[in-house]
């Protein structure tokens, strides 16, 4: 039987390569697996040779101890791969196909799954709606910076690439499909954007930048993404964006200065519950509702703001007791006043991956080159934690098989 090497959450900033188990069709004890989800048969999954598995800022969050993830949990929920075994109850794909794989595991079974709400699948979480891989308190299922991983209810999940080489091809691109070029622009579509808008992105990470390449997709007329990190602002910059940074001033103040107007008409956080104080410059101290704030503020009267931004219910880092169980002082009332909608929550990237891969084929959109997709190897997975968590505009993208050319 193979072997398997994956990366594991070994304690506050400290992520290290081990050795794993071979996985299985069946659930095995292990850091983070729900105990009533230990012994679950899958007959239903498939077993990939990982093609690429990206680093997530996700995954920064557990990293940095910032989450209740257990020491020893097995890392990755950004997976892409080629099908090695099939489960005897899979009937519509096959060993030697290339598929992405959603973040979000769903049973295609539940009521929420029939309804398109993958995220808050009903059957995988024995303690709460919605589940992934490699993720803290998601059900337990191994995650996917691994050189195999185990992928349930796979003709349901696993979306398969029509072309091989084509896939391979473009696999820094295609990579994405698996959470952030999905979640960015289920950012950007529930925030109402649409042809002629102007949108503002809190955050210029790889979450933000891919909201930002979503609405211009969706065919804004303005994008502006504000960030503290001017490399990644120039990243932003590269494709097209406006931008301004958030500590040097207010906000409504510099986008006055680029849209004539104060405010925008649909907003998107891409930042999350680790949000800085914004106009207090690069070491402004941290205030998890402060992004939220802001765009209630900036967003014009009866628009709407997406929030694909991370925020939990357990932050054992927070500066205070509320934050630390994901209480946060919204102004509310600035919302209700001015009418917003708001949209949370996990992206149903099933909703919008096939879509966005038929982008990405026929050439509608350079998501890599946005987000600045590197390739690495497996063992160098501590040093991309570390540049990502230090600020660098770069998308890490792991390639523990030697898919791709680096």
């Amino acid at each position: 039987m193979s072997g398997n090497r994956a990366v594991a959450y070994k304690g506050p900033g400290l992520v290290d390569v081990v050795d794993i188990d071979y996985p299985t069709f069946e659930l095995k004890d292990g850091p983070g697996v729900n105990p009533a989800n230990v012994g679950r048969k899958v007959p239903h999954g498939v077993i990939l040779k990982t093609v690429t598995t990206n680093i997530c800022g996700s995954d920064q969050h557990m990293v940095r101890g910032r989450t209740t993830a257990p020491t020893g949990l097995i890392l990755g929920h950004e997976i892409t791969g080629e099908i090695v075994e099939v489960g005897s109850d899979v009937e519509f794909v096959a060993v030697g196909d290339i598929v992405s794989v959603p973040f979000n595991i769903a049973c295609g079974r539940c009521r929420n799954c029939k309804e398109g709400k993958t995220g808050i699948c009903l059957n995988v979480n024995p303690d709460r709606p919605g589940s992934a891989y490699g993720y803290v308190d998601m059900g337990g299922w191994v995650g996917g910076q691994a050189e195999y991983v185990l992928v349930p209810y796979a003709d349901w999940n696993v979306l398969k690439f029509p072309d091989r080489d084509q896939a391979l091809d473009k696999i820094l691109d295609l990579t994405m499909l698996s959470d952030i070029f999905p979640t960015g622009f289920h950012g950007a579509v529930t925030a109402g954007v649409g042809v002629g808008s102007t949108v503002y992105v809190a955050g210029a990470g790889p979450v933000g930048l891919a909201v930002a390449v979503s609405a211009q997709l969706l065919g804004a007329a303005v994008v502006v993404v504000g960030d503290l990190n001017e490399s990644r602002l120039a990243q932003a910059r590269s494709f097209g964006c406006e931008t301004i940074n958030v500590g040097a001033g207010s906000v409504p103040d510099q986008l006055a200065q680029l849209l004539g107007v104060p405010e925008v008409d649909a907003a998107v956080d891409a930042v999350g519950f680790e949000a800085r104080s914004q106009g207090h410059g690069a070491n402004a101290a941290e205030a998890p509702a402060t992004v939220l704030n802001s765009l209630m503020e900036i967003t014009a009267a009866g628009g709407a703001i997406g929030i694909p931004g991370l925020y939990v219910t357990g932050d054992p880092g927070a500066a205070d007791e509320a934050s630390k169980v994901g209480t946060l002082s919204l102004g509310l009332g600035t919302g209700w006043a001015k009418s917003l909608s708001f949209t949370t929550g996990q992206c149903p990237v099933m909703k919008y991956n096939r879509q966005l891969m038929m982008a990405i084929l026929h050439d509608k959109v350079a998501i890599a080159k946005a987000v600045n997709a590197t390739a690495i190897s497996l063992d160098d997975a501590p040093r991309g934690y570390a540049e990502f968590d230090a600020g660098a505009a770069t998308k890490y993208v792991l390639n523990p098989n030697g898919y791709v050319s680096v």
